[in-house]
């Protein structure tokens, strides 16, 4: 006899393989809008270790529900299209199309902790920001997810992944607070034009010129104009050559222009390695993030007026002390160490932060982490941020983001690579509103988000004004930083030493 064919139900079955999540392949229809090169190149920065999705947490009391959050974004948050929109990749670029498919449920899901110690809490939530940090969104559908806590530390927690080819993080404050009780959402734009679409992406073209054309006439006075003005003028964005007519009737000393853009396109293409910490290295694609109480922003204000130096020169020795405080813990000499932060600077009137996008540039800052005593190092911060004031290096490395989103993938990581490989952080540092927000009716009582850390970039650092109170937050890899808490824990003791420091000085002691 024949040997007996096993039953299908007692046959193994192969595993099926796994399919990566992709978007189907369309042609474009009438509705459908072409994305920024800018935007374009930070769609593509995506990788396995870092990306490129901006992770916020709010932190709510009472708790909310998931009706009412469902009803608030679709009253406030779809206004914006690009929350209804996916994205469509061709040989060109990418386009924004309307995602036909769209349901709101996709993207609004509830979440519920695993079980925790008591006190322990925000570990677990920390713990899960940092694997949705690097989960990836659907493709096929628009690139943002909000996950509710319905329960947490007697609240509730809204954690939110937004992909940043959708806009800045500037911009995405401007949106979540048109989402809280008496915001306002967008006013709704005007249908594009070819005409206005050809605006926008011929100012993208030049910038990616000027920083690839000699720096001869024109092309220098309009680097200048742009570096002093843009942050101020939406005009010169839509209207360039208005713009460089205007600029030149000015009494602008071309020459000195000539050394200033030179002198930082040589900053920038020169820039030295880091000096070698545990801090930089190959990330692992798993990350950690951590946070502290507020420190009260009067009493920060207090120090930088008695200092007589910037909120921001307090805040940035800060965290330079934080960090060369971890290193040392590390058995890191930190008197001849430095690394260098990529700080983000707008580009855009503040007024205009709802048309989303990405505006802003990068400019790198060094910091001091061998200067021992507090106040030394306050001053050594505001003397190297002094020195940066007129500088073009944002408007420069807007320009290379334009560019990259010309290139193919490989030459675009080629040539961002090179800022990464000089880059040990990514640090920002945004003003938030002075009053506490509501949403549905609950207190917003924290306020944290974290930009994601480009190329082989294992650390970022937030910091945020908010309600009063000013919180660092830390997001790193846990190939290179295992425990971003024990860098959070510096930054209060920092601050207090900076203080006892500031109250020792001989005020008004006459010589």
């Amino acid at each position: 006899m024949p040997p007996r064919r096993p039953s299908p139900s007692s046959t193994p079955r192969r595993p099926r393989p796994r399919r990566e999540k992709t978007a189907p392949l369309v042609t474009p229809g009438p509705h459908s809008e072409r994305m920024g090169r800018v935007d374009t190149a930070w769609l593509r920065m995506d990788s396995d270790i870092n990306r490129m999705v901006i992770v916020g947490v709010w932190v709510l009391r009472p708790g909310i529900s998931r009706a009412a959050l469902r009803q608030r974004l679709q009253e406030r948050l779809l206004c914006y299209p690009r929350f209804t929109q996916r994205v469509v990749e061709d040989a060109a670029g990418a386009q924004w199309v309307p995602d036909d498919d769209f349901d709101i449920d996709r993207h609004l899901v509830t979440e519920t902790l695993p079980r925790h110690a008591a006190g322990s809490a925000q570990r677990a939530l920390q713990d899960r920001l940092g694997q949705l940090a690097m989960e990836p969104l659907d493709p096929r559908h628009p690139l943002w997810q909000f996950h509710l806590v319905e329960d947490y530390r007697g609240g509730s927690a809204l954690l939110v992944r937004i992909h940043h080819c959708i806009a800045d993080g500037i911009a995405l404050i401007s949106v979540m607070q048109s989402v809280t009780d008496g915001g306002t959402p967008p006013l709704v734009p005007p249908a594009r034009t070819e005409h206005h679409a050809g605006l926008a992406w011929g100012a993208e073209e030049w910038l990616a010129d000027t920083i690839i054309r000699p720096l001869t006439g024109l092309t220098v006075k309009a680097v200048a104009m742009a570096g002093d003005q843009a942050a101020r003028s939406a005009g010169f964005w839509m209207h360039p050559q208005k713009g460089f007519e205007d600029s030149l009737q000015g009494s602008v000393d071309a020459a000195h222009l000539a050394l200033q853009v030179a002198s930082d396109m040589a900053a920038l293409a020169l820039m030295p390695d880091d000096t070698p910490t545990p801090l930089k290295g190959q990330p692992i694609g798993a990350k950690r993030v951590a946070w502290c109480p507020p420190l009260p922003l009067d009493d920060v204000k207090a120090v930088s007026k008695a200092l007589c130096c910037s909120i921001n020169d307090v805040l940035l020795a800060c965290v330079a002390g934080a960090l060369a405080a971890h290193l040392r813990r590390k058995g890191i000499d930190t008197h001849s160490t430095e690394i260098r932060a990529m700080v983000p600077v707008n580009l855009r009137p503040l007024a205009q932060a709802h048309q989303l996008g990405n505006h802003f540039g990068l400019i790198p800052v060094v910091l001091p982490l061998g200067l021992d005593n507090p106040l030394e190092r306050v001053y050594e911060v505001r003397r190297r941020m002094q020195a940066l004031k007129g500088s073009t290096q944002p408007l420069m490395s807007y320009g290379l983001l334009a560019l990259a989103g010309l290139l193919v993938k490989p030459a675009q990581d080629a040539l961002l690579g090179l800022f990464s490989r000089k880059t040990t952080a990514v640090m920002t540092n945004v003003p938030g509103p002075r009053e506490k927000l509501h949403l549905c009716g609950s207190t917003i009582e924290e306020s944290l988000f974290w930009v994601p850390q480009t190329g082989t970039v294992g650390l970022g650092v937030s910091i945020l004004s908010y309600g009063g109170g000013v919180q660092f937050g830390v997001v790193a890899d846990a190939g290179l930083c295992p425990d971003p808490q024990a860098i959070i824990d510096g930054f209060a003791p920092e601050f207090g030493q900076l203080t006892t420091l500031t109250l020792m000085l001989p005020w008004g002691e006459s010589d």
